[in-house]
């Protein structure tokens, strides 16, 4: 008899995880996992609790309770200098790009490269070639951020969180801002980078364009729950879920699930 595939390590996971800020609770008990390849979204309402979840995620603000594993491991399972390299392991889009304003694109891109690699400049230069091409800004290497448009600002955003070759990588609010043509494009930017390279990512919006297209799977928070009111593919819990809150959300506007 041929023994059962052993279940994959989840990717990230959240264990009974309260995430708040001065001891005060924005989201409690919350439990969810995230496969290996997996684009998976965190979504809901605004206030809902999914910035406050992402900073959890990404370390920036510890956990209230609970615990987040990236590949079964904690950051309290490692002293400073594994921790630092766990954090290597995963990238972060932030809200807007967060590009510095007074770097080039290419510094933009180049400053993780410097931070916590041994590269020489002319390896740094050829990476920094490379993630740009990645994302469609090849020629835009000695642009600085006031100079281009808000999607070309996500896709270099986007090419500095890629800069490490992250297992994940994490995009807070990435259409934001953005018109649904260029959106569109970024939703596209985000699958191939899956198909090509098998990360991981975990994406953190509420635009149902972008849901319905790209997402493999959800977790949708509740302010009033104060935690996950449903998780699943996001066109199932469309047309299946008999949580009101869930299918208002997900049935808004014309954007309805085929």
């Amino acid at each position: 008899m041929t023994a059962p595939a052993a279940t994959p390590v989840p990717a990230i996971e959240a264990r009974s995880l309260t995430c708040g800020y001065d001891g005060q609770a924005v989201l409690r008990d919350i439990s969810f996992a995230v496969r290996p390849g997996e684009i998976f979204f965190v979504i809901g309402g605004s206030g809902c609790g999914k910035s406050t979840l992402l900073r959890s995620l990404i370390g920036i603000t510890p956990p209230l309770a609970g615990e987040v594993r990236f590949g079964g491991q904690t950051f309290s399972d490692h002293d400073p200098v594994a921790r630092r390299a766990l954090l290597q392991t995963f990238g972060v889009l932030y809200q807007g790009g967060a590009l510095w304003s007074s770097l080039t694109l290419r510094q933009n891109v180049a400053l993780p490269l410097e931070e916590y690699t041994a590269l020489a400049e002319g390896e740094i230069r050829e990476l920094v070639a490379l993630k740009l091409a990645q994302v469609g800004l090849t020629g835009f290497e000695d642009y600085y951020p006031a100079e281009i448009s808000g999607g070309m600002k996500k896709r270099a955003g986007l090419a500095r969180a890629l800069a490490l070759d992250p297992a994940i990588v994490f995009l807070d609010e990435p259409s934001a801002g953005l018109d649904p043509i260029t959106s569109r494009r970024l939703d596209d930017l985000v699958r191939q980078i899956r198909d090509m390279f098998g990360t991981t990512l975990v994406v953190v919006s509420h635009e149902l364009a972008s849901i319905f297209s790209i997402a493999d799977r959800v977790v949708m928070l509740d302010r009033g729950a104060q935690g996950i009111i449903a998780e699943g593919a996001p066109k199932e819990l469309a047309r299946n879920s008999r949580d009101p809150r869930v299918t208002e959300f997900l049935t808004r506007g014309d954007l309805l699930p085929q």
